[in-house]
């Protein structure tokens, strides 16, 4: 019942992961570029290295010999972890699921070609004149991502050519890893967009979260919120989808799988990533028995889980900072924020430091089962935003 587990990359997901494994006594270590991340506190023992040095990454495995390897972000090594798992290391989900989720280009062709999912119309470019080509081809506007990327990093909208030169800089900047290649896609006119959180066991059959909405700027989630009005057909539709991408990649764990809705054309496969999802935050307002962090725990480990139950209705926002900070943020309105409601709570992250933009910590809120979603949505949103993060 007792395990190491290391982790590999250790911001706020990974901490909330560290704190599920703790509650079960499982021996944590952390590894992450810089050191003092999030989940580092919480951890057992921590490691600083490239998670993308191959080499330094087998010998941390070496060093710490876990029985389970957990993969956070995205800016891994990956082909390594398939040498561990040949050493008898568990890889969650697995090695074959993080090398496809972990490229946009793999888990693509896999939705969209093996399993005929439907998908954005999409190409791939090497080279500036292959993204003009392949943007002509799907048409304007059109979405440019990098291959490997997180948090919207490097993605931008395309409304005409003369914004190519800018999306092809932007693309290869925000790329992470060595891969210099981007992604162009058809731009989806979406009524909404689901993450739809799919548990999958050892052990037991595949399980579905409720549906949670969310808000994206620039790529990166701002808001989410548990359970938005989603037609029962396109629910059994966008579960279908994730049943069969989860079993093709194959592993036990919990995916974040996101969709487009659109009341016209139906549900679109967009992207999945194999680990808990920043957007499922909102979880941690109590919206089910089991959080998201637990769920992806006890798939791991193989415990059972006999069901996920919808619990109340939630809502999440995120805290970001303002301007870069280089080491030591404060935060002024805390205080002020768990004041709004007896029913919100406040995560602060930890991180050592800020950059423009970047998450530094979430207000979660939940409200009664038929509950006025819209209502707690803004009021959450309120009390975010009495929080500043300051020098």
């Amino acid at each position: 019942m007792t395990h190491k587990i290391m982790l590999l990359g250790s911001g706020e997901l990974g901490k909330e992961f560290v704190i599920a494994a703790q509650r079960l006594g499982q021996t944590v270590v952390a590894c992450d570029s810089y050191a003092g991340a999030p989940a580092m506190q919480v951890a057992d023992e921590a490691e600083v290295f490239d998670m993308l040095d191959g080499d330094a990454l087998a010998a941390a495995v070496a060093r710490h010999r876990p029985d389970l390897i957990v993969p956070e972000i995205e800016a891994i090594r990956t082909e390594r972890l398939y040498d561990f798992e040949r050493q008898g290391i568990q890889v969650t989900p697995s090695a074959r699921a993080v090398n496809f989720t972990m490229n946009r280009k793999a888990i693509r062709d896999l939705a969209a070609k093996e399993l005929g999912l439907r998908t954005a119309e999409y190409r791939y470019a090497k080279t500036y004149e292959e993204l003009c080509a392949a943007a002509t081809e799907v048409g304007f506007p059109c979405v440019v991502k990098p291959l490997m990327s997180s948090s919207g990093k490097g993605q931008s909208v395309v409304k005409g050519p003369e914004e190519l030169e800018h999306a092809w800089q932007y693309g290869c900047e925000g790329s992470r890893g060595d891969i210099r290649e981007l992604i162009v896609e058809e731009f989806i006119r979406f009524d909404s967009e689901i993450t739809l959180l799919t548990v999958t066991q050892k052990n037991g059959p595949t399980l579905f979260c409720p549906p949670i909405g969310h808000v994206q700027k620039g790529g990166d989630y701002r808001e989410s919120f548990q359970s938005p009005a989603i037609a029962p057909e396109q629910l059994q539709e966008a579960q279908r989808m994730a049943a069969a991408v989860t079993g093709a990649l194959t592993g036990a764990g919990i995916w974040g799988v996101e969709f487009f809705l659109s009341k016209e054309k139906g549900v679109y496969f967009s992207e999945l990533s194999p680990r808990p999802h920043d957007t499922g935050m909102v979880t941690l307002a109590g919206t089910q028995n089991l959080n998201e962090f637990e769920l992806h725990l006890r798939a791991v480990l193989g415990l059972p889980i006999p069901a996920i139950t919808f619990e109340r209705i939630g809502a999440s926002a995120v805290v970001l900072a303002p301007e870069a900070i280089p080491s030591a943020p404060h935060y002024e309105g805390v205080e002020r924020a768990m004041a709004v409601d007896p029913h919100f709570d406040v995560r602060i992250f930890g991180k050592p430091s800020a950059r423009v933009n970047r998450r530094m910590g979430v207000v979660v809120g939940y409200a009664p089962l038929g509950g006025d979603l819209n209502a707690l949505r803004e009021r959450v949103k309120a009390a975010a935003a009495e929080i500043r993060v300051v020098k």
